[in-house]
């Protein structure tokens, strides 16, 4: 790739950088995605499309194709807890033309959101193409260096991941939340059933989360924060062991787990950026707010500021104004439900999760708010909402340019 210039510029091919990509070409905006990797095909990465993103690909008239690609539909979700069977959410009566979360794997998604985004002449995606820093430019960003050359552009829009080389460049200030636990993921046959049957266990001493994906477990191990080292030195068996007796799920499928290459640890971080901008360059998705696993939000969060940036800022670009002065618009948009969002799952780590994996005082029955929700179905809605929708939910209002 020689150097060129662009109208955007994009770092990062996850769903933030994609669903970008593609609300801004098809404005007209001329687009280039920048993805490190040479493909999208990276396994135990977000595979949940919440009804949130699949109410934007509805707006987008691309919900029935998006649906074609590989998925299983979750409609309820429910727990165990102190042994005790729950029904906690309940998708089906969000206002939403999809009330249900959808499974799937993030390299079938984004290969989704690729081909519908080059159907636009001005969309460009270049993989196996790695940013290494910003272009500088009177008081500004200019565009991006990359492994291959430099990327000229108007705007830069970071969405690299939470280990973003663009927002590790800039000076910009953040807070960290933290989390108090890491993950350890991995597959477990099964047997496909005709219902979805995800759910998570809770038991003092115990999170275990199985996320139904037909013929296999989606297995997420929880355990206290820095301990990965530990539970690796007492050797596979006792961990194969400690999943087997997580109950009937797991106890004939353990000896699927043959070596810790089977096993990928997620180190879990919640932090934000208190400012998502600068001249010439706009963060978004996990670059601005790494989140927690808690209720598979981190994806859907990434689409929605994705959509809101396109909102603000799709049309003046593809008019040619100077998208600087607009830039604000996206933080004050999206910082009220990032922070409400990080809220959230900071209460519910420092009173579930922190208690239950210190091993405190033994969890004899459900709590009472969870035995309340699975007696009552309309309080399922409540969780429904808050995991499926979640705060301040966006719309599709930037233009359509003629192909």
């Amino acid at each position: 790739m020689a150097d060129i210039d662009t109208d955007l510029c994009i770092v990062g091919g996850g769903p933030a950088g994609m669903v970008a990509g593609l609300l801004f070409a098809r404005a007209g905006v001329r687009t280039m995605v920048l993805e490190k990797h040479g493909d999208f095909l990276r396994d135990f990465r977000g595979d949940t499309v919440h009804p949130s993103t699949l109410a934007i690909f509805h707006e987008l008239g691309l919900l029935d194709e998006l649906l074609e690609r590989p998925h299983q539909r979750v409609d309820r979700i429910g727990a165990r807890i102190a042994g005790e069977q729950l029904q906690l959410v309940d998708f089906t009566r969000l206002p939403v033309p999809a009330p249900y979360i959808a499974l799937m794997p993030q390299w079938h998604f984004l290969d989704f959101v690729a081909d519908v985004a080059q159907r636009y002449p001005n969309f460009t995606l270049h993989q196996s193409c790695e940013a290494t820093g910003l272009v500088a430019g009177a008081g500004r960003a200019a565009g991006v260096r990359t492994t291959d050359g430099e990327v000229r552009s108007r705007l830069v829009l970071a969405a690299d991941g939470r280990h973003s080389t663009i927002r590790g460049e800039v000076d910009l200030p953040s807070k960290t939340i933290g989390a108090p636990m890491d993950v350890f993921w991995f597959r477990l046959p099964k047997t496909r059933q005709p219902e979805n049957d995800s759910m998570g266990v809770f038991e003092t001493g115990r999170i275990f989360v199985l996320i139904d994906r037909g013929d296999y477990w989606q297995c997420a191990f929880v355990f206290p924060k820095g301990s990965a080292d530990g539970i690796r030195g007492k050797g596979l068996d006792s961990f194969r062991e400690r999943v087997r007796s997580v109950g009937p799920e797991t106890a004939e499928a353990a000896h699927a787990i043959t070596s810790w290459d089977d096993i990928k640890l997620l180190t879990v971080t919640v932090d934000r950026l208190e400012k998502w901008h600068r001249p010439g360059l706009q963060i978004i998705g996990d670059a601005a707010h790494a989140m927690s696993p808690i209720g598979g939000v981190g994806i859907n969060l990434a689409v929605q500021d994705a959509v809101a940036a396109a909102n603000a800022l799709a049309g003046p670009m593809a008019a040619g104004d100077d998208p600087d002065p607009l830039l604000h618009e996206i933080e004050e948009r999206r910082m009220l439900p990032t922070r409400l969002t990080q809220a959230m799952q900071k209460t519910i780590q420092d009173r579930v999760i922190a208690p239950l994996l210190e091993g405190g005082t033994p969890l004899e029955r459900p709590p009472l708010i969870a035995r309340a929700i699975d007696r009552v179905a309309a309080l399922r809605r409540i969780p429904a909402r808050v995991i499926g929708l979640g705060f301040r939910p966006e719309h599709v209002r930037s233009p359509e340019a003629k192909r």
